[in-house]
């Protein structure tokens, strides 16, 4: 089995209403589609968000380098051939969420051509796993009312809460949160590299009253040694996300004391790279957790095939609720939450069908 072509499709579906973070607002998913063809008429399918404010791509970007710089190297190459593939990309610097995409792929393929699905070949740990929900910037209302939606409707009791503005703001926030949820519900917080290092340590001790579990991205990633100082202070453990994006990144992180837990995304570091991040974490003892980048329906299929996969990611709630955040996508089937927990498909590869209707109706280079 061979590779034949490699495509990129850029996307464009609206958002149900904008959601805001410290480093940015989207609102839209201007996603790209890679469909990566077998000469046997097997398709694998990953999805790039591009998010430009922090890994500096945008869906021009990503399809220009698929298109023009790894169609020629995939193209005749075996797709069981990861690691040679990885090395070949690995030639071009940076791209991160279009690397993810093609490896997403490789690894629908390789599902598909051995008739197991992806989290079966990753290891199995979990049949399914909890579901967390990140919370955008907004008004302390606005905030709640999104919680308790997601409580409600289905079952979620673990959230993500964007900070990282005003802090007044920020607490206010956090503290009607835990009011209206209760003390059941496990609350962390992410500030998106928002605060500078003193205002970080501040936020830490005070997120701590309200029983928050981790803080993630607390400051800038190139003011090192504020990074330090915060994890050093902090009551609560400091997670790296934007500043941990390479394996490499994540090994210097962790031995630099600049982080204590790490949030995993498929979405930038695909199948592979995640795999090798969980174990270089699990052999130091360190936390990992799946983020989410505001992935539509397949980054959270494939999200949800990573952390049933791995043991260290099945322990923990899994970010897998934003794809909600988007009025339709291109996949026949959506993701399905019930009770507050996400499982995979049991098809092989990732399991999923492209609408060739909604595909043709979002697609944004036609």
């Amino acid at each position: 089995m061979k590779i034949s072509s490699v495509e990129a499709v850029p996307l464009a579906v609206p958002y149900r209403r904008p959601f805001a973070f410290a480093s940015g607002v989207a609102t839209s998913a201007d996603h790209v589609l890679v469909r990566i063809t077998t000469d046997d008429g097997l398709v694998g399918h990953g999805e790039a968000p591009p998010r430009p404010y922090t890994y500096g791509e945008t869906a021009t970007s990503i399809v220009a380098v698929v298109r023009d710089v790894f169609a020629p190297l995939l193209v005749g190459a075996d797709p069981f051939a990861r690691e040679r593939l990885r090395a070949d990309l690995a030639r071009t610097v940076a791209n991160n969420a279009a690397k993810g995409a093609v490896d997403v792929a490789l690894w629908d393929l390789a599902g598909q051509a051995c008739g197991q699905p992806v989290h079966v070949l990753l290891g199995h740990a979990a049949d399914d796993v909890a579901a967390a929900h990140m919370i955008g910037l907004g008004t302390p209302a606005q905030m709640v009312a999104d919680a308790v939606e997601m409580s409600d409707r289905y079952g979620v009791e673990a959230f993500k809460v964007k900070v990282g503005r005003d802090l007044a703001h920020d607490l206010a926030a956090v503290r009607q949160l835990r009011r209206e949820l209760g003390d059941s519900v496990e609350l962390y917080a992410d500030a998106n590299r928002g605060w500078d290092a003193d205002t970080a340590i501040v936020a830490a001790r005070r997120l701590a009253d309200f029983h928050v579990t981790m803080l993630e991205e607390p400051n800038p990633a190139d003011d090192v040694l504020g990074r330090r100082r915060i994890v050093r202070e902090s009551p609560i453990p400091i997670v790296g996300d934007e500043s941990t994006i390479t394996l490499g990144g994540v090994a210097r992180s962790l031995l630099d004391g600049d982080a204590q837990a790490i949030s995993v995304k498929v979405a930038r570091t695909g199948f592979t790279d995640s795999a090798k991040i969980v174990g270089l974490c699990e052999g130091l003892g360190i936390t990992t957790v799946v983020g989410n980048q505001i992935d539509g329906m397949l980054g959270t299929v494939a999200s949800t095939a990573l952390a049933c996969g791995q043991r260290a990611l099945a322990r923990h709630p899994v970010e897998v609720t934003n794809f909600l955040l988007m009025t339709d996508d291109v996949l026949a089937e959506p993701p399905v939450i019930v009770d507050g927990r996400a499982a995979p498909r049991q098809a092989p590869g990732l399991g999923v069908t492209i609408d060739p209707d909604k595909l043709a109706h979002y697609r944004a280079d036609r």
